[in-house]
């Protein structure tokens, strides 16, 4: 009898889990009201597993901590402002408002309140390009535009550890540590490459499916691999223009 596929084990069994306990913390702007601003000390810099990115401990002056995603020349003791009549520095976290247009900025709200949600990965970074009856027009680096309201807060400057993803793994082990913080499934295997009793599209001398990947939405579990219920199969067809 042979094991379940990896897409049912998936589901159940903690070996696929993330370990999130080991995490430092989420990484959200404080809470704040239209018009209000609070100051803070950079007190710490941490590796948190999973993000490429590291995570700044900021301690507010009124004794709350939080943690942000730390941007390029951020520093132990640096003084950072948050929220409206903020000074324009690298770290500061302001509203789009308040940022003049061509500004790098970095860990954008999406909608304003949700402590951040775009471009948050290492290296990352949006640049304002222009602002418009309550929206700004934030462009990434691969020039696709997003239309987000002014009230939301970001920071200024780029994510740093930038250019992580250009050194290589080197071994398949790194990568599996990497995947495991992340709790995403690694390593691959093709199911042609499996037994037939591992996986439905294994067995035979070659690996080949031999027949359609395609099935039903209502498969039953075990079976339900490939290509569930796609809106289309074969061949593109080719229509004639009239002549």
């Amino acid at each position: 009898m042979g094991k379940r596929p990896i897409v049912r084990r998936r589901g159940r069994s903690p070996n696929f889990m993330a370990p999130t306990h080991r995490r430092v913390g989420p990484a959200k702007y404080p809470f704040l009201v239209k018009g209000e601003r609070l100051d803070g000390t950079l007190i710490a810099l941490h590796h948190d597993p999973g993000r490429g990115a590291p995570l700044a401990e900021i301690k507010l002056d009124d004794g709350r901590t939080f943690y942000t995603v730390a941007v390029e020349s951020m520093y132990v003791g640096q003084r950072i402002s948050i929220g409206w009549g903020s000074p324009l520095a690298v770290g500061n976290m302001l509203p789009l408002a308040e940022i003049p247009e061509g500004a790098i900025v970095s860990n954008v709200e999406r909608k304003p309140g949700d402590g951040g949600a775009l471009f948050r990965s290492s290296g990352n970074y949006a640049t304002l390009v222009g602002k418009t009856d309550g929206t700004a027009i934030l462009q990434n680096p691969k020039a696709k535009t997003f239309v987000i309201d002014t009230r939301a807060l970001a920071t200024i400057g780029v994510i740093a550890a930038g250019g992580r993803t250009e050194k290589p793994f080197l071994k398949a082990g790194v990568k599996r540590k990497l995947m495991r913080s992340k709790g995403r499934k690694y390593p691959i295997v093709r199911g042609v490459a499996m037994i037939s009793v591992y996986h439905p599209h294994g067995g035979g001398r070659h690996q080949h499916v031999g027949g359609s990947t395609s099935v039903s939405r209502n498969t039953p579990p075990g079976a339900k691999v490939g290509l569930i219920a796609p809106r289309k199969t074969g061949r593109k067809k080719i229509r004639q223009l009239p002549e």
